[in-house]
């Protein structure tokens, strides 16, 4: 008599959580807004994903939905307004290193002035024009292959 070869014991699906839940009802209202289901089908799905204990269950109630274009653009729309808070933040420190430069030159300037008992030349004004060019010729010529420089 030969022994069946050893199986491990069937492992119970993963919990799943409230995003889950919200995931696949998303994708089940994206695939009614999308017209691959039907209102009841929507409905349907809907009270079986909200019940839904396992991500297999979830999974189950969309695996045979298509992609969804109105998924996609939620998806790009987020990723565009993710570039655009990345790119504020960038040009707030740069400006921010602009202005710590102007400082520390200021004082060093002042100092200077002070220590020779008369107003020297504003010698500052060079090196934070020329910073300022730069930052601005970023402005007005961003770069076109959408890279960073």
């Amino acid at each position: 008599m030969t022994t069946p070869p050893f199986q491990p014991p069937a492992r119970p699906g993963v919990r799943a959580s409230d995003l889950d839940r919200d995931a696949a009802a998303e994708r089940l209202a994206d695939a009614l807004a999308d017209g691959a289901l039907t209102a009841a089908e929507h409905r349907a799905r809907l009270e079986r994903a909200l019940a839904a204990t396992t991500r297999d269950e979830l999974d189950a109630l969309t695996a045979d939905l298509p992609a969804s274009g109105s998924a996609a653009a939620r998806a790009a729309e987020r990723a565009a307004s993710a570039r655009r808070v990345a790119d504020r933040l960038r040009w707030r420190k740069e400006i921010g290193y602009w202005v710590g430069g102007a400082v520390i030159m200021n004082v060093l300037w002042v100092a200077g002035s002070l220590s020779s008992g008369r107003l020297e030349d504003y010698w500052p004004a060079w090196p934070l024009g020329v910073w300022a060019a730069i930052l601005l010729s970023y402005v007005f010529w961003p770069a076109r292959n959408g890279k960073e420089r």
